[in-house]
């Protein structure tokens, strides 16, 4: 991995002794401060989910303009980077520098492949944030409803430049791929309301607080009203029409990127920027082709420890057609899925020596999304409070979410997976940048990481459950093999399903509904297992190297302060650690 030698010298920095300069520590993190208040600024609506209301009145820019403008920026600040001595920052900056200056490079290589063309997946749209925004903001005083109002009255303006942009891409062929797509219109039509009361967006208004006085009640009633019925309807309206008449008609017909323009170099960048490795498309598919080996040796173990009678199939299809494997209400799978949540949390203290002091909920998927996204994800808190972190948890198509999985679906989803990764890192004393952002690689690998935890703490008793374990194991091992089949090595999108149908025992729906993501949403599905992989050698090192001396909690605790670092970074943490401990 190129990115190894540079952080190495980063984390090394420490013991030469470098002299440290006061003017040049200033200088970097004017720079750190300038493009943090650069980007709540530019993305203010990301500003408020993050709990800063100083722009809560406004939306984003997103014209082909307003995209060349950012990256022009960006360029000013790589070079004022340049500018900054990195021998003369404390090793702590240092680190700080080869991460920030990577994130920016990362982002001009992306605009350089026109990666802002595709403003939407099969699962996600500026349209779907902007209908899931009350559900993130705090609404508590007047002001707050004024501003959600005058952001209601901006949406036609955002709409119309995220539209500039959908033209743009269809022009240029960025467009992707109908079987991926089919039912998208859907994700529109619901919020194109006749009933003000059926909408989304009028949710804030239905109950509001005492404190706020009757009649100013009335008054900002009847202008959300307004601003919903004569403003944000018709912006709907008209992106519905350019994605059925104009979109649709140029969706593409095969899958993977390497049918869009340069795709195969464009799929390599996606490749480096989410396994944070220089591993080619090819290397990785066969990484996954021996996982995929590996954890099925390990499933027909389980076949055997409860006895059934027949192959990997047939217990597959056993699994995905009796009854007795799914919930029978929706109130029911949620209840289950608090169950094993709390269940969690009293096992918490014997992995992790320190706990984030946010806490976290559980929602269901909003139903305009339910049918064609996952089977659960986490929403963070705000940083400020006032928002806990969510796990939703998807009660649509009960048929299509088993049981056997909800042990480790939870645990991936909120503790120890993202939640406590997430509230932790909020709650350091880390730059922004890493505070709030970081590499999918680590948020993921250890997402994965965290349904394995469950073995050492009294989960996977039943062996259904344990085989649930592995099929999600599975199905991240499954990702590096058709992720890069579909978008450099010229699989098809049925290939992909069969492939993953044959070795894994999620339900049809929920394999087709991945398939589906994997293919608007290239390289992403390749962070899970590669981080994961990593995470697990590296704690095998620490327990090699330390013996007795290993602490489990310690470790944990060591490898989350720092944020969601590229794996290489997180290599040379692991291997200063146990010299650390060593001595």
């Amino acid at each position: 991995m190129k990115l190894k030698t540079a952080f190495s010298v980063v984390l090394l920095a420490g013991a030469l002794a470098l002299p440290v300069q006061a003017d040049e520590t200033k200088g970097f993190r004017k720079i750190l401060d300038d493009s943090w208040e650069y980007a709540m600024k530019e993305f203010p609506t990301y500003a408020s989910y993050l709990g800063d209301k100083r722009y809560n009145d406004q939306l984003d820019h997103a014209s082909l303009k307003d995209e060349e403008r950012r990256a022009e920026h960006t360029k000013k600040i790589l070079a004022r980077l340049d500018k900054i001595q990195l021998s003369k920052l404390s090793a702590e900056d240092q680190l700080n520098y080869k991460l920030f200056r990577t994130e920016v490079e990362r982002d001009i290589e992306a605009h350089t492949f026109k990666n802002y063309l595709f403003n939407i997946t099969n699962r996600g749209g500026w349209h779907m944030d902007f209908a899931q925004l009350p559900s993130l903001l705090s609404f508590t005083k007047e002001k707050d409803y004024r501003d959600f109002i005058s952001r209601l009255n901006a949406y036609p303006r955002f709409n119309a430049e995220n539209m500039e942009v959908m033209k743009e891409a269809i022009r240029e062929g960025f467009v992707h791929a109908c079987a991926s797509m089919e039912g998208y219109e859907t994700s529109i039509s619901t919020h194109i309301v006749k009933d003000v009361e059926k909408s989304a967006l009028y949710a804030p208004f239905v109950k509001m607080p005492d404190m706020i006085p009757a009649d100013t009640q009335a008054e900002l009633r009847a202008e959300a009203k307004k601003a919903i019925m004569d403003k944000v309807v018709p912006a709907y309206q008209a992106l519905y029409e350019l994605y059925t008449e104009d979109y649709q008609p140029h969706c593409m017909k095969q899958v993977g990127a390497l049918h869009w323009p340069n795709g195969k170099a464009y799929y390599e960048h996606r490749v480096r920027q989410y396994t944070t490795t220089d591993m080619t498309p090819q290397e990785v598919h066969e990484k996954g082709l021996s996982e995929v080996k590996r954890i099925r040796g390990e499933m027909m173990d389980v076949i055997k420890e409860v006895g059934f009678d027949g192959g990997l199939q047939e217990f597959i299809e056993f699994l995905r057609t009796d009854p007795q494997f799914y919930a029978k209400t929706p109130e029911e799978l949620l209840g289950k899925a608090s169950t094993i949540a709390k269940k969690m949390d009293g096992q918490l203290p014997k992995l992790f020596g320190h706990l984030p002091r946010q806490p976290y909920g559980i929602a269901v998927i909003p139903a305009d999304i339910a049918e064609k996204t996952t089977t659960a994800y986490y929403m963070p808190g705000a940083p400020d409070g006032s928002r806990a972190g969510f796990y939703y948890v998807n009660t649509s198509l009960l048929d299509s979410r088993p049981l056997y999985t909800l042990e480790s679906l939870t645990l991936h989803e909120a503790v120890p997976g993202h939640h406590l990764q997430i509230a932790l890192a909020s709650e350091t004393d880390l730059p922004n940048f890493r505070r709030y952002g970081g590499y999918t690689v680590f948020v993921e690998g250890w997402g994965l990481y965290a349904e394995r935890l469950g073995l050492e703490v009294g989960f996977y008793e039943d062996p259904y459950s344990n085989f649930g374990r592995l099929s999600y194991e599975m199905w991240r091992a499954l990702r590096l093999v058709v992720d890069t089949g579909m978008h450099y090595l010229g699989w098809t999108r049925q290939q992909a399903i069969d492939f993953m149908a044959e070795n894994s025992a999620l339900s049809l729906h929920n394999i087709t509904a991945e398939v589906d993501r994997y293919i608007t949403w290239p390289g992403q599905a390749l962070a899970y297992k590669t981080g994961e992989l990593k995470i697990r050698e590296l704690r095998a090192r620490a327990e090699e190297a330390l013996g007795e001396d290993f602490d489990l909690r310690a470790f944990h605790d060591e490898i989350l302060r720092h944020g969601a670092v590229p794996i290489s970074v997180l290599e040379d943490i692991v291997d200063n650690w146990i010299k650390t401990r060593k001595s």
